[in-house]
């Protein structure tokens, strides 16, 4: 037995125990009947061990509620991969793609044959490949013989983003792509874990197709907000935020790259994390790349982090979890869930993503709220370090390190100051001047800061991530990214403007890169890492706080937010993905929104119209140091207990007869 699993048995053992005198107590303390909606992993488990539920009927009363709400969400008139239009209280999300059910369990469900485990095996009869219910089964016969549970996720029911294999369900990427087996022929390593430590995986979670920044996928379609169906859910991880904010599973995995988890978590109303890259494998994952990071969403701090529990440490699958070792917490992260106070904690505000003035109207409300839930921190004990309004956290940092660990990049933004031939090479000595920046800051002009630090170009990146990856599968029929491409299915609403771009096209490009270059995205890092840490280490920060994002979730097919002083229609994820762990919290709801529309004659084509009464969520992001999970989640929990912003879509309540 291996470390994980030898710290996972005694989680699970002490789980069992206190969940067991919780549940024992429960009648004295209060306790309530087990209710599905907004169901925590210790409500689950102690229900189960009450014996007032089950592993089989927590797994039924999702799949009724995947099959009361999980329909198409807009009108396509002509098919999926056609246009569509919004449906405004469509009361589906269609935020799942595919149910772990087999045939005979699927037909009886009602749920159509897309959604089957697998197109290519038909059958679906292998006694090894159990099914969601065949396994919660086998979790109901081990604690009716032993009393415990299998493991500190008994119980748990998981969506997983359809960018990671499962060996049981079939997995595209959301793309409607020929695979001789659609199923991959194992689980990427944390998905095993999961398993073992008792998640039973439900369904595969719809997307941006291929973990792109879109609400549609052209296997899965288009998936919608459940506080407003007419509304991006956010992207690409749109169905494993939406997925849990409906409850239709208790939590879901989901990949970041800019914005993908920190997006849909924001949008949906719940808590997501995506983690210190090197924490968390990326095995198993179509497409991966440098900044790519896995991580949990959930409706409770508690739950991502007992799910983090989980996921978390080396694998050597992936080599950039070697950096993890040595650099975890010697208790499980879910220890660190349950402050109250945060007296002593110092959190740093990134001015840079809250300048009113550099945006829209679109953006400010949801800054006034995040304004708000500043001061909350502040009550709750926190050290607020704050540059005040039109201020930069970073921006001293930036001026004095960006041009030694930018260079030849920081040079070529000002050739007025160092100039170059046409070739690049300097026709005059730059290091004089690049050295008297360093000991004067002010002689840096006016240009650089935190917002416009990425993304960076990579040479091939993406298709050597992608062909690594068909090779690993083994597929018969699609065996690299050329197969892919020639041989898929792709939607043919084309909007550019609404995000809904041309897939095919974009695909050929990357597979027309003939070198891997990416060196680009290395310097980037690393620059942006030594900034943001410097000013940290500097203020003596624990973390630092912003909103998630700044625009609420647009219309569906509406002309895309455009990209102001740096700030874009996604999260602010340009930290996180060079090297920061970050958790978005729910920070309440806006009042009203502006919405983008079509207008030819105004510049860029598009204006705003507004405001138009809208309660849609607002996320916070606290932002730490790398492997600084710890302390993210004590701020957090103490946050989340203090402020309870979390509040269930309305329109997806529970069903009739669901406890």
């Amino acid at each position: 037995m291996n470390i994980i699993k030898k710290i996972t048995h005694i989680l699970s053992l002490v789980l069992t125990m206190l969940i067991a005198f919780l549940s024992a107590a429960g009648p004295a303390l209060g306790q309530t009947r087990f209710a599905l909606e907004e169901a925590t992993i210790t409500d689950i488990q102690a229900a189960i061990l009450r014996g007032e539920t089950t592993s089989t009927r927590v797994v039924q009363l999702y799949l009724d509620r995947i099959k009361a709400y999980n329909g198409t969400c807009v009108e396509q008139p002509e098919g999926i991969l056609g246009p569509i239009t919004p449906i405004k209280n469509a009361g589906q999300i269609n935020a799942l793609t595919t149910v772990n059910l087999r045939p005979a369990n699927r037909t009886a469900l009602g749920l159509e044959s897309r959604k089957a485990r697998s197109l290519t095996d038909l059958a679906d009869d292998d006694p090894a490949m159990p099914d969601a219910l065949e396994v919660a089964a086998q979790q109901d016969a081990h604690f009716a013989s032993t009393g415990q549970l299998v493991g500190s996720l008994h119980g748990v029911v998981l969506s997983i983003k359809d960018q990671y294999d499962t060996f049981d369900m079939r997995t595209t990427s959301g793309m409607d792509a020929p695979y001789s087996n659609d199923r991959p022929p194992d689980d990427p390593t944390f998905v095993r874990r999961l398993r073992e430590a008792g998640a039973i995986i439900l369904a595969k979670a719809n997307l941006g197709e291929s973990g792109t920044g879109i609400s549609r996928s052209a296997f899965g379609g288009v998936l919608c907000n459940p506080y407003d169906t007419e509304r991006s859910p956010g992207s690409s991880s749109g169905g494993s935020g939406s997925s849990v904010a409906a409850n239709l599973v208790t939590c879901s995995i989901g990949e970041e790259t800019g914005g993908s988890i920190l997006h849909p978590s924001w949008k949906n109303s719940v808590a997501g994390m995506a983690p210190t890259q090197e924490l968390v494998s990326r095995d198993g994952m179509m497409g991966a790349g440098w900044n790519t990071r896995t991580g949990p969403l959930c409706r409770t701090v508690e739950d991502v982090a007992r799910v983090l529990d989980v996921i978390a440490g080396y694998d050597p699958k992936d080599e950039l979890t070697a950096l993890s070792i040595g650099r975890t917490p010697s208790q499980p992260y879910s220890t660190f869930s349950h402050e109250q106070r945060l007296d002593g904690v110092r959190i740093g505000v990134v001015r840079e993503y809250m300048n009113k003035e550099l945006f829209t109207q679109a953006d400010s409300e949801s800054i006034d709220i995040v304004e708000r839930e500043i001061n909350n921190l502040r009550r709750l004990g926190a050290t607020i370090i704050d540059p005040g309004a039109g201020g930069g956290l970073f921006q001293s940092c930036v001026d004095k390190l960006s041009p030694v660990y930018r260079n030849k990049r920081f040079t070529e933004q000002f050739p007025d100051l160092f100039p170059a031939d046409a070739s690049g090479t300097p026709t005059a000595d730059h290091i004089p001047r690049l050295v008297d920046m360093f000991f004067d800051p002010s002689l840096v002009p006016d240009g650089p800061t935190v917002r416009g630090l990425g993304p960076t170009p990579s040479a091939g990146q993406r298709k050597y991530m992608f062909n690594r990856y068909f090779r690993e599968r083994g597929d018969a029929n699609i065996r690299n990214l050329t197969d892919l491409i020639n041989k898929s299915t792709f939607f043919t609403d084309i909007r550019p403007d609404a995000g809904f771009v041309d897939r095919k096209a974009i695909l050929q490009e990357l597979d027309s890169a003939l070198t891997l270059d990416m060196a680009n995205i290395f310097q980037n890092r690393f620059a942006t890492r030594q900034m943001v840490l410097q000013c940290m280490a500097i203020l003596e920060l624990d973390a630092v706080t912003f909103p998630t994002g700044n625009t609420p979730a647009e219309i569906l097919g509406a002309p895309r937010e455009p990209t102001v002083n740096g700030r874009d229609i996604s999260a602010w994820g340009v930290l996180g993905q060079n090297g920061f762990p970050t958790m978005s919290v729910p920070a309440g709801f806006t009042t009203q929104v502006f919405d983008r529309v079509r207008d030819p004659e105004a510049p860029g084509g598009t204006r705003l119209v507004g405001p138009v009464p809208a309660k849609l969520p607002v996320g916070i992001t606290f932002l730490g140091w790398p492997f600084g999970e710890p302390m993210l989640f004590r701020i957090a929990s103490a946050y989340e207990a203090a402020t309870h912003h979390r509040v269930p879509p309305p329109a997806f309540g529970p069903l009739p007869d669901e406890p």
